[in-house]
């Protein structure tokens, strides 16, 4: 199990002011070593309890949330990562576990015994609050991402554009998906993520491009897309 601790910030900018953003940051930061010209592709299928309860803390602003989600990176891997993000005040707690491809497709199904045969304490957590609070796969996102890193204060930007989702399979490696957009074609979303403080000169180019703060996540831009479109 893979544990990160760290402050988070989403703005929602064009992806004119994305691309500034980008240049700018090419100078000072490192790229991932994932990075294409518009970056990698990120799929995650989120879990929710019946009553949705994650979606509605979130919305609401409960201090004390969380987020269970598996998430790939190409639909042909041989794995998932099994997260669960938890805000506590200014910070998230982000806990991760590598499964198996199989594994994750029964989880895509309701089906969360093979959490059982894995060592790692954080399995059984979340094989218990799954089946306690009675989460079912609830909406899968997708989107392409390109991130910088700097090694001061665990410091990550990633600019995410192409967002979709869907709700109505929960075929987490097929590659023909069928989704619809979550946000205009002209808009994308940038994340700001550190321990501790964010350095001057990096808060400074963030700075200079025109956003908004989101007070949303991904999974509650999907689902406010379904509500207000009816997909």
């Amino acid at each position: 199990m893979h544990e990160v601790y760290r402050q988070e910030k989403k703005y929602l900018m064009t992806l004119v002011d994305m691309q500034k953003l980008s240049d700018l940051l090419d100078s000072v930061m490192i790229q991932d070593q994932n990075n294409r010209t518009l970056g990698y592709r990120i799929r995650s299928l989120y879990f929710d309890t019946i009553d949705e309860k994650d979606y509605l803390d979130k919305i609401e602003g409960i201090e004390l949330r969380r987020k269970i989600r598996l998430r790939i990176y190409d639909p042909a891997a041989d794995f998932a990562m099994l997260e669960m993000k938890q805000k506590e005040g200014s910070y998230q707690k982000k806990r991760s576990l590598r499964i198996s491809r199989q594994d994750a497709q029964e989880m895509a199904r309701g089906r969360y015994d093979s959490l059982l045969g894995y060592s790692d304490p954080f399995a059984a957590e979340c094989y218990g609050l799954m089946h306690r609070q009675c989460y079912r796969p609830r909406t899968i996102v997708e989107y392409r991402r390109k991130a910088y890193m700097a090694k001061e204060n665990k410091i990550r930007v990633t600019l995410d554009r192409g967002i979709r989702a869907t709700e109505t399979r929960f075929e987490l490696f097929d590659s023909e998906l069928n989704m619809y957009p979550v946000l205009d074609h002209f808009n994308g979303v940038c994340e700001v993520k550190y321990n501790g403080f964010l350095l001057s000169y990096i808060k400074s180019f963030v700075n200079t491009v025109d956003r908004s703060e989101l007070a949303v996540s991904k999974y509650c831009l999907a689902r406010k897309a379904i509500m207000k479109f009816g997909f």
